[in-house]
């Protein structure tokens, strides 16, 4: 199993989260590509410290949405949206490879994120940025979703991720932020994940970065999985 969680979500003097102290938890970092959250100089500095730690590193690709966090839909033209997406992706992957590495897959952020689940137009951008950058990178995704269902039709890796923080609805989706529920605490995160492992049906599992607490939320599910058997590595390998 694999753990993730987004890094890189600062901007300039502005700090977001624990980075550092989650990279030593984690085995893969879906980093901030500077369009939603990030900077040049934060993606550098993540993808060093991620490399440093044999972490996979992924593009955490996003609407151009600074003032929103990436976390409000907009209706994007599907070239329009598909070439912001390779351009986040290129930036990327150049900071990793400074690294000494190179981005391992790629992960929508946010609102493209729960977008791509249904919207077929946005899914087929996120999919024809990666067809077109490298088909070798995995995309991660909500099971069942548009966007996991088109990368498979187009011959890449689908990788079905669960979130050990957050709520879902009947229908596998997850509860809006703006609704109860949507956030669970630690307890039920970890009870959480354990179920999502043992169920077998993911095959990645995230916690949120941006979320208070996340750092000891992740470090007691990685204590809670080894627990239960479950041994934990990147889904697409470092080396």
């Amino acid at each position: 199993m694999d753990l993730n969680a987004d890094l890189g979500e600062g901007f300039g003097v502005w700090r977001l989260g624990e980075d550092d102290a989650l990279l030593d938890v984690l085995t893969s970092a879906n980093v901030a590509c500077g369009f939603h959250a990030g900077d040049p100089s934060t993606m550098r500095r993540v993808c060093l410290s991620a490399a440093e730690r044999g972490v996979a590193i992924g593009a955490q690709v996003g609407y151009r949405d600074l003032a929103g966090f990436g976390r409000r839909r907009i209706d994007y033209a599907h070239d329009e949206l598909r070439d912001d997406l390779l351009y986040q992706l290129g930036a990327l992957d150049a900071f990793a490879r400074l690294a000494g590495t190179r981005v391992r897959y790629v992960k929508p952020h946010g609102a493209l994120y729960n977008t791509a689940v249904a919207d077929e137009n946005q899914a087929a951008a996120v999919v024809a940025a990666v067809v077109g950058y490298d088909r070798s990178l995995p995309v991660l995704g909500l099971p069942g979703s548009a966007l996991l269902r088109l990368a498979a039709e187009a011959g890449l890796r689908a990788v079905p991720e669960g979130f050990v923080d957050r709520g879902y609805r009947p229908d596998g989706t997850l509860v809006p932020r703006s609704e109860p529920g949507a956030l669970l605490g630690e307890a039920a995160a970890v009870a959480q994940a354990v179920r999502l492992a043992d169920d077998g049906a993911v095959e990645s599992l995230c916690v949120h970065g941006d979320t208070p607490g996340a750092v000891a939320l992740a470090r007691a599910v990685r204590e809670a999985l080894g627990a239960a058997g479950v041994s934990l590595e990147p889904f697409s390998p470092v080396a």
